[in-house]
Formats: C-alpha cells, sequence, structure tokens
C-alpha cells in the first residue's frame, strides 16, 4: 500500500543565496519556490505575504524568534518600495535589528551581496 504525499510547510535547512526571482516564485539552492520567503539563520522558509498585504509584527514573528543572530533585516516588499509600519520598525529597533525596505529585486540583490560578506543578514521576500 502506498502512502500518501505529505505537504510540509516549506523549509530549507540552510542559507543560500537567490539565483533567480520573478513569476510567482525564486530559485535557489537547485530548488524553486512558489510564493514569498523569509531568509533567517536557521534556514528559508515559505511566507504567507503577497504584494499589499499589511505588514505587521505578527507576520514576522519568526524573525523576532532569531532576533540574537539577525544584524540586519532586508524587506523586499514588491514590485514597489513601501514604508514599513512605524511599530513594527519600532520592533525590529527594540530587538537590536536594522531594518530596510526596498523592491524585491533590490532587497535580493543586498541579500546575496551581505550573504556573501557574512553578514548578519536576514531577509523577507515578497513575491513577485
Amino acid at each position: 500500500m502506498r502512502r500518501p504525499i505529505e505537504i510540509r510547510k516549506a523549509h530549507y535547512p540552510g542559507r543560500a543565496p537567490i539565483d533567480s526571482y520573478g513569476n510567482g516564485g525564486f530559485r535557489f539552492a537547485d530548488m524553486s519556490h512558489r510564493g514569498s520567503l523569509l531568509m533567517l539563520p536557521s534556514g528559508i522558509y515559505g511566507w504567507d505575504l503577497v504584494e499589499g498585504d499589511p505588514l505587521t509584527q505578527d507576520a514576522f514573528q519568526r524573525v523576532f524568534e532569531e532576533a540574537a543572530d539577525i544584524e540586519v533585516m532586508l524587506v523586499g516588499t514588491g514590485r514597489e518600495i513601501r514604508p514599513l509600519p512605524a511599530d513594527l520598525k519600532a520592533m525590529f529597533r527594540e530587538n537590536g535589528i536594522s531594518s530596510d525596505p526596498m523592491s524585491t529585486g533590490a532587497a535580493v540583490r543586498t541579500y546575496n551581496i551581505m550573504l556573501a560578506e557574512s553578514r548578519a543578514v536576514a531577509a523577507a521576500f515578497i513575491v513577485v
């Protein structure tokens, strides 16, 4: 008897640069992912946000759980730059994290450079 396919929350247990993005997804580590991503010290996670969704503290909860290992948080807000809400920016500051919103493309490029420099960087990429 065959076992049914088990669908799990997307997670890649490591750090990897983004090889390409667009058309609703990202390519990294010889894999592809459709949807948004959180790039954290503990790994790469699927993220349920889409362009235009509110940027709330709850959406970044996993980031705050790993705050001790993060100095810079890049937020790719989609095609256009969106400012972070004041309460979210304050929460990043309280956790010792410098936050920087930018378009997803700019965030991907910046993340790849900072990752190559072994910086304590994390990123949230809203899919484009």
